[in-house]
């Protein structure tokens, strides 16, 4: 599975649709098969040469998480790691598209006291795996 690395690659696939939600994620999905190019999503500057946003063919996931809903690097980073190996187990049931993963609100201080616990963790794999089970059958 490719990872989304560039803001383009993000703006593309944020401006595709939402095929799962849970309590605090939402998955965005964009197809990869067009000709879809920086230059579609950034019209003002045609002096730049258009580059295809994705390259090789195959399922794409990235994950989004503001410091908005994850004041502390350690938590963003614990759901990000979640997140790639969650959907590293999902790649077979997912269809050949970009995908991403966002935070969407925060976790509840109060009943997960430390940045990494276990408990944390645990309710981010579950969560996600109900994300990513809605996205594979849609």
């Amino acid at each position: 599975m490719q990872r989304l690395k560039t803001r383009s690659q993000f703006q593309a696939v944020l401006a595709g649709e939402i095929v799962a939600r849970t309590a605090h994620f939402a998955m965005h999905r964009a197809s990869v098969d067009g000709p879809l190019t920086q230059s579609h999503l950034s019209s003002s500057d045609t002096s730049a040469p258009s580059k295809a946003l994705f390259v090789v063919a195959g399922p794409w996931l990235g994950a989004m998480v503001p410091k908005r809903w994850a004041k502390r690097a350690v938590t963003r980073n614990t759901i990000k790691r979640q997140v790639f190996e969650i959907g590293s187990s999902f790649e077979p049931h997912l269809p050949q598209s970009a995908h991403l993963v966002r935070l969407r609100s925060a976790f509840d201080r109060s009943r997960f006291k430390s940045a990494t616990s276990t408990d944390l963790k645990t309710a981010v794999r579950l969560e996600l795996q109900q994300l990513f089970t809605k996205a594979a059958t849609s």
